[in-house]
Formats: C-alpha cells, structure tokens, sequence
C-alpha cells in the first residue's frame, strides 16, 4: 500500500472512531463525576495496564498528581506500573498475573477508584487486580475496545471504545483520560 493510502486510510479509520465516542458522553460525564467525588472524600485514583496502556496509565495520574491545565493543589493518583522492583519482585514471586494484584491489595481502599486500561478487556493481570479492587470496596472502571472483554463482567464502569483495532483504541483511551482530567481540573 503506498505510503500516501496508509496514511488516508488511518487518519479515517481515527476520524470514525473518535467521532464514534459521542455515544459515551453520559458515561465519561458519570465517570468524571465519580472521580471528583473519589478526590473530595480522600481517595485515590489507581491506574494500571500493559505496554502502551501502562504508559497512558502513568501519563494520566502525573496530569492528576501535577497539573494538567492549570495549577492546582497535587492530587492522589498512582500509576501501578512504575516500580520496577516491585514489578520483578511480585512477577519472580507470585507471577506476572498478580504484578498489580499484589499491589491493590497493600494501597487500595474503600472508596478509591481503580481503573484497569486493556485494549482486549482480557489481559489477565488487569482482571486480577479488578477483582482485587472489587473486595477492597473500591470502584472499579475499565478501559477497553470494542465488547469489553473479561473485563465488562467485573466493572461497575465500562468505557469500552467502539473499535478493534489496537492502535485507535488506544488513542482514544488517552483521548478520553484527558477529557477526564479536565473534569477533575474544572472542580479543583
């Protein structure tokens, strides 16, 4: 395919998709809502995934503990992904599926929101940790593609992307973390 045909047929295949995202308005606003209210009440906001979705899980809680837009007071967010001790240690000791587990398990609580990122819906160390948070009483949300995967059985919310391509979903997801963002900015 020339080079100029790939290019066309991504950026359409991005145009479709995002504009398809209008559909999860009202679940984007009850999320926001639901984060602002985690925040006020002295939670935190727990994020984890693989690969590219463990780097939008570490891009979005430094925009919740820094600043996205505008300065405001730090807020609590953890990025379940950066510890590369922890990582290893847990991965040697127990296994790759509890590399997150291991971790809500010591750092959630009650009233904290944990937000799994996986395109499939299926990666087994993001469903683990769910179900993980789901014990501890935190609110659970999960980040996929289209059908949601494991993951649309164990969520209280399901932002679930309209695409299956890897690379549009992904996008998205950054996408609609940064929307979010602007809700948690707008109540600071």
């Amino acid at each position: 395919m020339p080079e100029s045909s790939l290019f066309s047929h991504s950026y359409r295949e991005h145009l479709r998709v995002v504009n398809a995202l209008e559909s999860l308005e009202p679940a984007i606003e009850s999320l926001g809502a639901r984060l602002v209210q985690c925040l006020r009440s002295g939670g935190k906001i727990l994020w984890m995934g693989n690969g590219g979705s463990a780097a939008d899980s570490q891009h979005l809680a430094s925009e919740i503990v820094g600043r996205f837009q505008r300065d405001r007071p730090g807020l609590p967010s953890i990025a379940l992904t950066t510890d590369s001790s922890l990582l290893t240690s847990v991965g040697n000791d127990y296994g790759f599926d509890r590399i997150f587990s291991r971790q809500i398990e010591s750092l959630c609580r009650s009233g904290d929101v944990v937000v799994g990122i996986s395109t499939s819906g299926n990666s087994g160390n993001v469903v683990a940790a769910i179900e993980a948070a789901r014990q501890t009483g935190a609110y659970t949300v999960g980040f996929t593609g289209e059908g949601g995967g494991r993951l649309a059985q164990l969520v209280d919310a399901l932002i679930a992307v309209p695409s299956r391509s890897t690379p549009r979903i992904q996008e998205c997801h950054i996408m609609l973390g940064h929307i979010l963002c602007e809700y948690i900015d707008a109540a600071a």
